[in-house]
């Protein structure tokens, strides 16, 4: 039943249809935040981080730009002159040419690495394993990594892992040479040929027995089946026999020229008969030296070719001049690889499975579908990570310091690393450092705002 105002002209509004305006806030009610929060207590408790935000960040930024105008000793206006010497100083030119191909690459291949394992791992039984293996590089410091990769990239094949694999490899499909510095002694009768190959002062002669003594290999370089030597015995009919031993005795006490009970055989060593400039034969040395030619090689020079004495492969200089930045890269890649991987699998695990299985019964094959779904689908996420490690590559120091040895240095040189040597080394010019922050500051201003922007889109969305 509708009730009547006090005249009886008609029902009483409600509440909800009450057309007279609602009671001011009060005053109190207005200075407080949507969580009941009054201002002045907010900004008691952001006062200590503003104060650290100013002392830590605000003011060194700004005493950064002041000292770059000022010369080396910072007495006397320098203009723009530190500025003008990033440009021409070779140095820094360096610096800047490898923070490019550091800002191009590092990022690119981290991000394509953690994509590719990420949707890797979601077709594998022990993906969880994979993702934990691949990401644990990330617990490791900068500093860690940068000793592991030191040793890694060692030139020595018994020490760095990366040279050892090079040099198994090379040696799987290339013959090594068995005796690199192997050489005849003058009295021997062999001397110096072209191309780094011994030749006999003589002619051979069927009947005969050849000598060829060799010395500077040292004993725990012969081979480990070589026996000890034998003098051949003088051949039958038109061969021609010989013997190539080690003419080393170990104390002392043997006789060049001849085979003594404890020298060894040159297993393995080529032997070469050549007459008028062309090879007529070829004999290998047996586990005691003896080889044997055919009749062909009768009056012919006998030539130990150089193949016998070219040094060993020994791998490649990764922390030459040329490798070093390439190489430093890798182990940045080995470390944040993992990092993209986290963070890609992240979002592959958010987008609507009902759109791969869409695409795979409309007779898209897998390739086509992580092309046209699955990348454009995560593309939000490839900017995050892209964006964060190219922000990361910019101020890498501790890689490029820890690895690259002295003779390198100047090759891997990159921006933070220069700003550190010009600032403190034994000239130290804080003008110039100074000028190298702020130009490490402008040029991650941009990819910073860019980040900042593509956050505030996304959350409009």
């Amino acid at each position: 039943m509708a009730t009547t105002n006090a005249e009886g002209a008609g029902p009483a509004p409600s509440a909800d249809t009450d057309p007279r305006p609602s009671p001011e806030p009060s005053k109190s009610t207005r200075a407080k935040s949507v969580t009941g929060t009054r201002k002045a207590i907010a900004a008691v408790f952001l006062l200590p981080a503003l104060v650290l935000l100013g002392a830590l960040v605000l003011y060194p930024i700004g005493y950064s730009v002041y000292r770059s105008f000022f010369d080396q000793a910072g007495t006397s206006f320098a203009g723009i002159d530190n500025y003008k010497a990033l440009f021409t100083d070779d140095t820094i030119l360096t610096a800047v040419k490898n923070n490019a191909i550091w800002v191009v690459f590092a990022p690119t291949v981290a991000t394509a690495l953690g994509l590719i394992f990420a949707v890797l791992t979601e077709r594998i039984r022990w993906g969880t394993a994979f993702k934990l293996i691949v990401f644990m590089p990330m617990a490791i410091s900068m500093l860690a990594a940068g000793i592991i990769f030191r040793l890694v990239y060692d030139q020595a094949p018994e020490r760095g892992v990366a040279n050892a694999v090079a040099v198994s490899v090379h040696d799987t499909f290339n013959e090594s040479a068995g005796f690199p510095k192997a050489r005849p002694l003058p009295v021997h009768p062999l001397e110096k040929g072209a191309g780094g190959s011994y030749v006999s002062k003589e002619p051979v002669r069927a009947g005969e027995a050849v000598q060829v003594p060799l010395v500077g290999v040292a004993p725990a370089k012969m081979p480990g089946d070589a026996r000890p030597a034998k003098a051949a015995p003088a051949a039958d009919g038109d061969r021609i026999t010989g013997t190539a031993w080690l003419d080393f005795t170990r104390g002392g006490g043997g006789k060049p020229n001849v085979v003594d009970p404890e020298e060894l055989g040159l297993k393995g060593l080529k032997v070469e008969a050549v007459k008028d400039g062309k090879v007529v034969a070829t004999a290998t040395a047996g586990a005691d030296g003896v080889f044997t030619l055919p009749a062909s090689a009768n009056g012919a020079q006998l030539r130990l070719p150089a193949d016998n004495f070219r040094e060993p492969y020994n791998g490649v200089d990764w922390l030459g001049p040329s490798l070093v930045t390439p190489g430093i890269i890798g182990s940045y890649v080995w470390m944040w690889a993992g990092f993209a991987m986290v963070l890609i699998a992240a979002g592959l695990a958010g987008l609507p499975r009902e759109l791969l299985e869409a695409a795979r019964v409309d007779g898209a094959n897998e390739w086509q579908v992580f092309r046209r779904i699955t990348v454009p689908m995560l593309a939000p996420v490839l900017a995050v990570v892209l964006v964060t490690l190219m922000i990361n590559v910019l101020k890498v120091f501790d890689l490029v310091f820890i690895i690259a040895p002295g003779s390198s240095q100047d090759d891997a040189n990159v921006l933070a690393l220069q700003l550190y040597r010009t600032s403190f080394g034994t000239d130290a010019d804080l003008g110039i450092g100074s000028a190298i922050a702020v130009l490490l500051l402008l040029l991650v201003l941009p990819v910073m705002l860019f980040n900042i922007r593509r956050m505030r889109k996304e959350a409009r969305r």
